[in-house]
């Protein structure tokens, strides 16, 4: 599958969110994609989706079996579970009995076998996640895209979407995904993609989890926790030349070990209760969300300089 200098807009003559975006995605490829929030990761995996059409350029090879889980998943529909887990098998090709033995299958796997004849409009943000992403498994789709799928599932199901995951990859499928978390199937991507600034690059950057490294002084005589470095006010930390300063302070716990990305802790000026950790940008929003579950007050974050 490839997209040949894809563009996609606001609206009819809305401003450019994708432009000139060369992608080459072939079967059996494991692709995961990374950016800011706001940069167009979305956009990018409705278009490799077929959910949105390219404004400019052109989409080719798209495999016939397609199966997309959203970001937003539109969880009060008129149906029980199951009943919407067979209605979707059968629009992909499913006769009845097939359709229904997918259905079971997947609410089985993903822990869901419970709440079959629930209705959809009832289940709970964490089981109409797992309806969502059992709908993209059932008819063994050739291509399958992910939009942070995993959000929202327990344990279990998490595991247990790695584990699909890989199946398909394994059976020739192509996955794309997105997830804010970099430690999601970390060393397994043939490719990674950032999105900044409406445009799409391969990056270079390791696909792989943070490292450990040994704990040193955090500012106000803080414990670091092992991995994270410290640097001096201002200088700037490694990664791909895109950084996001996030700024903190006041937190009910130490800042936690092995923080996503890595980042490079400051040490503040004598007084200074603020902490800025620097990270490249394709972590910084795994990062938010590791300093908001310690109580951490985010003060502001700024992107190459600029206040966002």
């Amino acid at each position: 599958m490839r997209l040949e200098r894809v563009g996609r807009r606001h609206g009819l003559r809305g401003p450019w969110v994708l432009r000139e975006v060369d992608l080459h995605l072939p079967a059996g490829t494991l692709v995961r994609v990374v950016g800011t929030n706001g940069t167009g990761k979305s956009t990018l995996l409705r278009l490799v989706a077929g959910v949105d059409a390219p404004g400019e350029g052109r989409v080719t090879g798209r495999p016939a079996r397609t199966a997309y889980v959203p970001e937003r998943f539109p969880a009060a529909l008129p149906f029980t579970a199951a009943d919407y887990l067979v209605h979707l098998a059968r629009i992909q090709g499913l006769g009845r009995a097939a359709a229904r033995a997918a259905a079971g299958e997947w609410l089985e796997r993903l822990g869901a076998a419970e709440h079959a004849s629930t209705d959809m409009a009832r289940l709970s943000k964490g089981s109409s996640q797992k309806i969502a992403v059992a709908q993209a498994f059932l008819a063994d789709p050739a291509l399958l895209v992910l939009d942070e799928a995993w959000t929202g599932l327990d344990t279990g199901a998490r595991a247990e979407l790695d584990a699909a995951v890989r199946e398909r990859r394994t059976a020739g499928a192509t996955v794309v995904f997105v997830d804010h978390d970099p430690r999601r199937l970390a060393g397994e991507a043939d490719a990674v993609y950032a999105v900044e600034s409406g445009r799409v690059r391969e990056t270079r950057q390791p696909d792989r989890p943070p490292t450990e490294a040994h704990g040193t002084a955090a500012p106000g005589g803080r414990s670091a926790a092992p991995g994270h470095r410290t640097a001096a006010p201002g200088r700037p930390g490694p990664g791909s030349g895109f950084l996001v300063r996030i700024a903190v302070s006041g937190g009910a716990r130490p800042l936690p070990g092995l923080l996503p990305g890595d980042p490079v802790v400051s040490v503040p000026e004598p007084g200074d209760t603020t902490t800025v950790l620097t990270v490249d940008a394709a972590h910084s929003d795994a990062l938010l969300g590791a300093l908001l579950a310690a109580s951490w007050h985010i003060h502001h974050l700024t992107t190459e300089g600029v206040r966002v």
